[in-house]
């Protein structure tokens, strides 16, 4: 008996001196101040333009050779079309591009062209969540996406999450912003559900108590640790 309890000890010692460590502090604002650099309510500058990597439709009414479901925009935000060569598309929108066909055509090749543009396919714009989630990876974005949504889509949070240290990530014209969230509070709706857009990477952290924890219980049974606590 005496022997177990010391194997006991050990056991116990070593788990749980993993939960007396705990991550370096986060100098990201946290609370009120979160929502400064990720605002509960944000208009994406992406949405309703055109991106790289769309495919376009383009149409000149009675005009074959131009018309075509097939125009990529390239890594460069370009689009070729024949007569006129190169279009800048990317962060326009489709009217944008459309007035600007219409007005190239009509100084030199046709006259009074009727042109429509749209986007036959969007590329698709991912979030990414990273850290204590069932299922990692990077996400397809849905309109109105929150920070509950995004965890959801990945399967919720893990065992050994710590909910109180969720990190959202972003990038706004070349600027690197950050904030830490606590989800119970969000769940609980005592503050508010930020928005996630496109881009955005959702970091979950790990909580080392409830990670000792559950190696505790997992060891328990090999080291017959049970029978100390019954004996």
């Amino acid at each position: 008996m005496r022997r177990l309890s010391a194997r006991a000890a050990a056991a116990l010692l070593i788990l749980f001196c993993g939960a007396c460590g705990t991550e370096p502090p986060s100098n990201l604002p946290v609370g009120p101040a979160a929502y400064t650099a990720i605002p509960v309510t944000v208009t994406d500058p992406k949405i309703g333009t055109i991106a790289a990597s769309d495919r376009l439709s383009i149409k000149v009414l009675d005009e074959p050779e131009l018309t075509s479901d097939q125009y990529l925009v390239d890594a460069a935000g370009i689009i070729e079309m024949p007569l006129i060569g190169d279009v800048r598309a990317q962060g326009r929108t489709v009217e944008a591009v459309r007035d600007e066909i219409a007005r190239r055509l009509g100084q030199h090749f046709i006259r009074d062209p009727q042109v429509a543009v749209s986007i036959a396919q969007h590329h698709k714009e991912v979030f990414t969540v990273e850290g204590q989630v069932r299922e990692p990876g990077r996400y397809e974005i849905a309109p109105d996406m929150t920070l509950l949504g995004a965890i959801a889509t990945a399967k919720g949070t893990g065992l050994n999450a710590r909910i109180n240290e969720v990190i959202v990530l972003r990038e706004v014209n070349g600027q690197h912003l950050g904030a830490r969230f606590d989800i119970d509070q969000v769940r609980m709706g005592r503050v508010p559900d930020p928005q996630i857009i496109a881009g955005d990477k959702i970091v979950v952290g790990f909580s080392a108590a409830k990670g000792a924890w559950h190696d505790f219980l997992q060891a328990a049974p090999l080291l017959n640790l049970f029978y100390l606590f019954h004996n």
